[in-house]
């Protein structure tokens, strides 16, 4: 049982405006380790009817407080449970100062200010400024922001707050100051500090009215040749937005700073973004094709942010997808322009099935706008990002590309520098296009993936084919009754020659018929006849480019098969042969079950693979992608009750049959895309390096290759990072004599890289080896792993949790055991990273029967613990709920 006090629900519908708003901040803060204080200068005035002024604070020390000059104290002023303040019979306007200390070394939640490597830094979003000075710290208080900081000169000689630069000075015994004004109002998680001794990587971006921007990458003193692509990928982005959507920057500078410690992979602040080292620092010996690709995106995600999370904010964090599910869709569109628009939807829609399907089957599934949480932090999820974008994403395709800019500059016009609902975001696109989209709404409103199902019917006699769709959504937590929501159904017909055909709906005029169109599905069920086919009985392509995130049902192999070697349209191509390849898994699975034969490589599926292989040089970027297998969790999600040992064996065994039906074929690749001239990480490059680990991975399971023997000498030749780690990772997986010295040799290269370290935990923590779980164990004991850096811990904890369900699941219970040993570890020092790790452990109801008892005995493990943080609390309670 436990003994922790149930913490408040907040709820989407109890919003109420603030009672009082803040014109002007006026900070001062002078840094210490363990004694920073923080005096305050609040304008505020009153916006409502309430008399007492309440402000949040959280581990603050209040040393002196007043009130238009006259000092606070009890019974007009009492400290609330928490740690806020209330301040009795407040006038209509008056200036409130406080004068509070605070230890950014204790603070390990890394949320407000703290140390790190000596320098510090802030994170604010969501509710961090609290434990920095007392403040209405909610999204709909903005207020203009000036920020002076003093600190010692030779620890600290950076000093930036958001804003513009407005003064500098020196101080008695060794100090100085820097002064930071911002002209935009903002709400308070937006606010920044960071200070130390960091050094800059300079550059300038020409805006298109021919303002000058200095811009500015803070790292610590040796990081800084790793910073180059992120500068490269922060001024495409500028550019991009400046050409796409006519948003030009505001400010006469923008910095990031780098930090290793960081709960986020980044933060937008005003014009000092905050980011994980991971999204920044970047080399080809250092860094993986991958990380390249994250980190362009992510800076420009967090570039993106200036307008559509700065300067037009959510009212409230149940908006959040107003800003993430908005700026998700831009960064994704600004990576599309950047590389292979086809292949980079393939690489979103992969992460979206393995991340937020699971979620929305899960007992943590919530709209893309929730209605109730207990902490905020739990919402940063799949759901309100990656939903969120494909619900934009969706939004455009129905009232079109140009109403959909036009909708945006609306949007920014009439709600610049405000905190506004998705209403306001809906209302603009409908107002510019002139679409109802009132029914759209629901997509924001409703939990769970929606499934669409095709049925049809052809009558050769008279050409016309009935294509039949249906949707329907699982019941999800709190909304066991779903209303049908409109989905866009991109589709084409195809021949039995893989020609399109022409759409001509009954009724249409011939000389009309596009080869592609957009249906909409808006009601449970509907039909859509299509004419004029003469006795040639077509093919549905549906969802082309993804254009819903749904789960499509009712396609029958043969017709899968057809579509993965004839679509024209990648993305049908790539999930056709995804889903003939989970429906043969499956079968496989039942018959090992039933103690049939070893599983053998179904001739349909090595069909495709050869057809993928015929074309791999072609488009190798898609090739790549093509040629993986589903995910084992992938798999398990398509099954009532998973089976992880059963899902392994068989898709293992595919892997070798693949590989050794194909050697001779993935050994030409892997010899002709080898690399012959200096590192590049253009789309052709990253495409070629992709295909050719591909197929290094296929040959190292092909039992008599030499795909061991490559793995070494590439391993050996350290070309770069990708191709380092992708021979690594095969012999991290095998019995290989040079597994052992391999991984020695990466760990004495590379420890004191820790973004490189993060990769060599996360290996071992991914693989397939029998001993991994024991590996595991031992990992988390090695002097390198620090359970307060949130990066190390997703590496080793998340990794194996989360990407290895054999192992994970192991029959023992050992996998669940530990997991819930690190979280009870880790709620204490940084409880949203713990709570975050929970997540699987709460896909308990999936397992087997013993499996679910022992993933319910660590989940009530957990929740037993005294003084649970909200929100470990909150995703523990909601995993064991019925």
């Amino acid at each position: 049982m436990s003994t922790n006090a149930t913490p408040a629900t907040i709820h989407r519908q109890d919003y109420r405006p603030p009672a009082f708003l803040v014109d002007s901040v006026e900070l001062h803060v002078a840094l210490h380790p363990t004694a920073t204080r923080v005096r305050a200068r609040l304008a505020m005035r009153r916006n409502g009817d309430a008399r007492d002024l309440e402000l949040d604070g959280e581990a603050l020390t209040l040393i002196e407080a007043s009130l238009d000059g006259a000092p606070l104290a009890a019974p007009r002023m009492e400290h609330l449970p928490g740690g806020g303040l209330r301040i009795a019979d407040a006038p209509d306007a008056f200036v409130l100062e406080t004068l509070v200390e605070i230890s950014p070394e204790a603070n390990t939640e890394l949320s407000g200010l703290y140390l790190s490597g000596g320098n510090y830094f802030t994170q604010c979003e969501a509710e961090g400024f609290r434990r920095i000075t007392f403040f209405p710290d909610r999204p709909d208080v903005m207020a203009r922001y000036t920020v002076t900081i003093e600190a010692d000169k030779a620890t600290c000689p950076v000093l930036l707050s958001n804003g513009n630069p407005a003064g500098a000075g020196d101080l008695p015994g060794d100090r100085h100051w820097a002064r930071w004004e911002d002209p935009h109002p903002k709400p308070s998680y937006l606010f920044a500090l960071v200070a130390g001794d960091l050094v800059a990587v300079r550059d300038h971006f020409t805006t298109r009215s021919g303002r000058q921007v200095a811009l500015a990458i803070y790292v610590r003193q040796g990081d800084e040749d790793g910073c180059g692509h992120a500068m490269d990928s922060l001024k495409a982005a500028m550019a991009w937005d400046e050409t796409e959507y006519g948003l030009e920057y505001d400010l006469d500078v923008f910095n990031i700073a780098a930090v290793s410690d960081f709960n986020m992979g980044a933060m937008e602040n005003k014009g000092l973004n905050i980011f994980n080292t991971k999204y920044i620092l970047a080399r080809p010996d250092t860094a993986t094709d991958g990380d390249y690709e994250g980190i362009e995106t992510v800076v420009a995600h967090e570039y993106f942010h200036n307008w559509t999370g700065n300067r037009v904010t959510c009212r409230d964090w149940f908006q959040l997808s107003l800003k993430e599910g908005l700026t998700v869709f831009r960064d994704q569109h600004f990576s599309e322009h950047m590389g292979s628009a086809a292949v980079k939807r393939l690489a979103n829609v992969r992460r979206l099935r393995a991340a937020q399907f699971p979620e929305d089957a899960g007992p943590m599934a919530h709209p893309v706008r929730p209605d109730s949480y207990v902490e905020i932090n739990n919402f940063y999820t799949a759901t309100v990002y990656q939903k969120g974008s494909e619900v934009v994403r969706m939004m455009r395709e129905l009232i079109g590309h140009e109403n959909f800019r036009k909708g945006m500059d609306l949007y920014i016009a009439r709600h610049d520098n405000q905190a506004v609902t998705i209403e306001d975001f809906v209302s603009a696109m409908q107002d510019a296009s002139g679409v109802d989209l009132s029914r759209f709404s629901r997509w924001y409103a409703q939990a769970g993936t929606p499934e669409l199902r095709v049925e049809d019917d052809f009558d050769a006699s008279t050409g016309r084919y009935t294509l039949t769709l249906s949707q329907t959504t699982p019941p999800t937590p709190g909304q066991p009754e779903k209303q049908p929501v409109p989905i866009p159904v991109a589709m084409g017909l195809l021949g039995p020659d893989g020609v399109a055909l022409p759409l001509r709906l009954q009724g249409e005029d011939a000389a009309e018929a596009p080869e592609e169109r957009m249906l909409l599905l808006e009601e449970a069920r509907q039909d859509f006849v299509f004419e004029g086919l003469g006795n040639r009985r077509p093919t549905p392509s549906l969802l082309r480019g993804f254009s819903a995130p749904v789960k499509l049902t009712g396609l029958e192999l043969p017709a899968l098969g057809f579509l993965a070697a004839q679509d024209s349209d990648p993305f049908v191509r790539w999930d056709s042969g995804q889903q003939y390849a989970v429906a043969e898994m499956l079968r496989l699975i039942g018959a090992h079950r039933a103690g049939g034969a070893a599983p053998a490589l179904p001739e349909g599926l090595a069909t495709i693979f050869a057809a993928v292989l015929d074309r791999a040089e072609a488009d190798p970027a898609f090739a790549a992608e093509a040629l993986a297998l589903p995910s084992e969790d992938f798999v398990a999600n398509q099954m009532p009750v998973a089976d992880p040992e059963a899902i392994h064996l068989v898709r293992q065994a595919l892997r070798r049959e693949i590989g050794a039906r194909f050697a001779p074929r993935f050994a030409g690749l892997h010899d002709a895309l080898q690399d012959t001239g200096p590192y590049r990480i253009d789309g052709a490059s990253i495409g070629r390096r992709a295909l050719r680990n591909a197929a290094l991975s296929y040959l190292a399971q092909a039992p008599g290759s030499d795909g061991l023997p490559r793995a070494r000498a590439q391993f050996a030749a350290g070309a770069n990072m990708t191709d380092v780690l992708a021979a690594l990772r095969v012999l991290a997986d095998s019995d290989d004599p040079a597994r052992e010295d391999a991984l020695a040799a990466f760990h004495a290269s590379w420890r004191h890289d820790p973004l490189v370290l993060d990769k060599w935990f996360m290996l071992q923590a991914t693989s397939s080896r029998a001993d991994t779980l024991a590996q595991v164990q031992a990992l988390a004991l090695h002097p390198d792993f620090d359970i307060r850096n949130p990066n190390r811990v997703r590496a080793l904890v998340g990794a194996f949790a989360a990407s290895n369900p054999v192992h994970f699941h192991a029959a023992s219970g050992e996998g669940y055991r530990f997991l819930a040993e690190m979280v009870i570890a880790l709620d204490p020092v940084n409880s949203q990273v713990a709570a975050r790790m929970v997540s699987p452990l709460g896909d308990w109801k999936r397992q087997s029967p013993e499996r679910a008892a022992m993933m319910r005995a660590e989940l009530e493990r957990i929740l037993a613990r005294p003084n649970l943080s909200k929100g470990t609390f909150e995703k523990v309670s909601k995993s064991l709920a019925e």
